[in-house]
This record gives C-alpha cells, structure tokens and sequence, in this order.
C-alpha cells in the first residue's frame, strides 16, 4: 500500500489544528494569582486586617466580567472587592477577636472562557497562607549613632516595662516610657564599630537596627580618692564636647563596693561636665572605672581608710 502524501498532509493540519485547540482552551497564560499581603502585620485598635492580591486575566477566550475573586478564612468564604490601587488588585476587609495571633486563608478565583460559542467555567486558587499580627513592633531608631552613655529614644508600639535592648549580646540600661515609646543608654562597648540592636523580653526579640558606637574621650578630677568612713569629695566629669540631647550616663562601676557610696552619674544635655560627691563606706582600696572613654577605660585609684 502506498502512502499518498496528500493523506499524510491532511493528517498533519489535522493533527496541528487539534493541537492549537487545546493550547487554546487551557490557555497560553492562565488566570494568575499572586498574594500582596505581609506575612506579618502590626496590631491596630481597630482589629481589621486587609488581604490583598494582584489577580491578571490573559487567558485566550476570557470572558471579561466574569472574575469573581474569593477569599476562604475561618472556614468562611468572603467576596474580595476591586482595589483603589490598581485595576487587577483586589482586597478584602476581615476584623479578627481582639488577641488574636495569626491568620489562615486563601483566595480563589472563578472566571468564564468561551470558545467556538462554548462557555466553560474555570477556577484557580492559591494555597493556604498564614499572616501573624504583631503585638510589638519597633518602627525605628531615633539616631543610628553615638558615644557610649548616649539615651537613644526607640518608636514602636507594644513595648512593656520588660523588654531590653541588647547591643550584639551586651544588655543597655533600658528605660520604658510608655507602650509607643522606650529609651536605652548606649552601654560600654568598644568604640568605632557597628552593632546589631534588638529588643528583648519573654515576647521574643525584635531586631531594632544597626547603631555606631563613636569614640569619645573624658577626662575626671582629681585621679585618685582618699577618703575617711564618712567623708565625702567632689569628683568632676569633664567632656570635650557637650552631651547631647538626653544626657550622657556615665556608667561608673568599682571593684570595692562597700567602700565607695555615690550616685548616678549623667551629663546633663548642653553640659561639658558633672560634679558628684563620693563618700567613704568601709575601709578597703580598689578604683572606679569608666568603659568606653579615650583608650578604652578611665580608671580613679580609692583608697578609704
């Protein structure tokens, strides 16, 4: 039997022509969704959270109009609504318990296709996403630098009297002002180099940021102490330039604690220096020091008799 070679054409147009009809009816490029909403999202007082996606139709044969997006959360099934940002965004409203932590859903999308007077119904969907809403949250730093003894005021919200702020693994005294807004004095860390800030408590750590420790230098009067039980002396700060806006905490420790009563010591903001008095406790001899200042560490000899 002889093949006719005009049979073998009309099987190939055939063949070819069944083939551009099922590319048609899938589609080139089908319905796509793709999910706009964080993974994350900040508590707000009004516990209404939006899920928002970007949803294109360039499927051969699409019937405009007949995209219907829809959105599964907590088993319930919510028509999503045509966003103001843009023509293919839609998004969708939900108002969750107050204390609630996360967010199960996903979104579906129904739509029509004709071809040669045929409608066929069609529908594509994404798999389940889950979106955490965050009690705590930092917004930003006030400065991203300074010297050590520095206050840094801290935005946020969900801040509680608990949390520390951590330079690396270096805790920073920590000051809580108000549930929007803390503060911290930079601690005594090595000068002239970067560190990774995060907040801490027994809700987890958020990283804050990146902060850079300048150096600074300080000089105090007089160098050494000698002191009776009981008596006191002015001991006087001295910085080059004035401390800035906040104040600077002098972070002053000693190794003979039971010889040495003083208080806190802090720069007033615009000063160059502080004056404190040091009293004598118990006979003993050691020094007081001061971390991050000129070569690394200031130290005053005490000897109380």
């Amino acid at each position: 039997m002889q093949n006719n070679p005009f049979a073998h054409a009309r099987r190939i147009c055939l063949w070819l022509a069944a083939a551009l009809s099922l590319g048609f009816l899938t589609g080139c490029e089908e319905v796509r969704i793709t999910n706009l909403t964080p993974t994350s999202l900040p508590e707000n007082p009004s516990q209404i959270y939006t899920i928002s996606a970007r949803i294109t139709t360039h499927t051969p044969g699409y019937l405009q109009g007949s995209l219907q997006p829809r959105i599964v959360v907590d088993g319930q099934n919510f028509a999503m609504q045509r966003s103001p940002l843009g023509a293919d965004i839609f998004e969708f409203d939900y108002q969750v318990q107050p204390g609630r932590g996360e967010l199960a859903y996903y979104i579906l999308a129904p739509y029509r296709v004709e071809y040669n007077g045929a409608v066929t119904q069609r529908e594509v969907y994404t798999e389940v996403s889950r979106v955490s809403i965050v009690g705590r949250y930092v917004l930003s730093l006030e400065v991203n630098r300074g010297p050590v003894g520095a206050r840094v005021s801290v935005l946020g919200r969900g801040f509680s009297p608990q949390d520390v702020v951590y330079f690396d693994n270096v805790p920073a005294r920590t000051v809580f002002e108000s549930a929007n807004s803390m503060s911290f004095f930079v601690p005594a860390v090595d000068a002239n180099r970067n560190y990774r800030v995060q907040l801490s408590s027994a809700a987890g750590t958020s990283v804050v940021g990146t902060f850079r420790v300048d150096g600074s230098s300080l000089t105090v009067f007089p160098t050494s102490l000698l002191l009776r039980t009981g008596e006191s002396q002015a001991l006087t700060f001295s910085l080059p330039t004035a401390a800035p806006t906040g104040g600077l905490l002098l972070d002053v420790t000693t190794d003979i604690p039971d010889s040495v009563i003083m208080p806190e010591v802090i720069v007033p903001a615009g000063s160059n220096s502080v004056t404190v008095n040091v009293q004598g406790g118990r006979p003993g001899t050691g020094s007081l020091f001061l971390k991050g200042f000129g070569v690394g560490e200031v130290t005053v000899g005490v000897t109380v008799q």
